[in-house]
């Protein structure tokens, strides 16, 4: 077995405001469509941290600060690479939020969650940003299916 693997780098970020709503994307790609964090790809020579704030800028129009780590999910994909999704939180933006072209943005009350069309396993991840128990998302694959393990 070798140790070096290809990797994706992804990040995604819940922003929480004063009122304890959170901002959610409705994203319109084929691959992950309905709602869940803003968020995208980790650019080669880009740090984590600079990432996660180039990316929610991007994607809501937003300008965070301090965004912390709060978990990871990861799974191989069918091509052997190792994807990665890096998953932080912050209270602290500043900016008015506006549409991109990965979907809309809108804030919703934390409890109102499950009435929208979330992206799949988009609950389960939710886990990761929420339970201080819980900081590792990890897909396994058997010979039939996919299994979700939550760390």
């Amino acid at each position: 077995m070798t140790r070096a693997v290809p990797t994706i780098t992804t990040n995604m970020c819940m922003i929480e405001n004063d009122k304890g709503h959170i901002l959610v994307q409705n994203r319109q790609g084929k691959s992950w469509p309905g709602i869940t964090f803003p968020g995208g790809h980790v650019e080669f020579g880009e740090s984590f941290h600079d990432a996660v704030v180039r990316e929610v800028k991007e994607e809501t129009g937003l300008d965070i600060k301090h965004p912390i780590l709060c978990g990871v999910k990861h799974f191989e994909t069918e091509n052997n690479e190792r994807y990665i999704v890096l998953c932080y939180k912050t209270n602290q933006y500043s900016g008015d939020i506006q549409p991109s072209e990965e979907g809309d943005v809108f804030w919703i009350n934390k409890e109102d969650l499950n009435s929208y069309t979330l992206a799949n396993d988009f609950l389960e991840m939710y886990q990761l940003f929420i339970n201080p128990d819980c900081s590792e998302f990890y897909y396994e694959k058997d010979q039939s299916d996919w299994h979700i393990k939550l760390y």
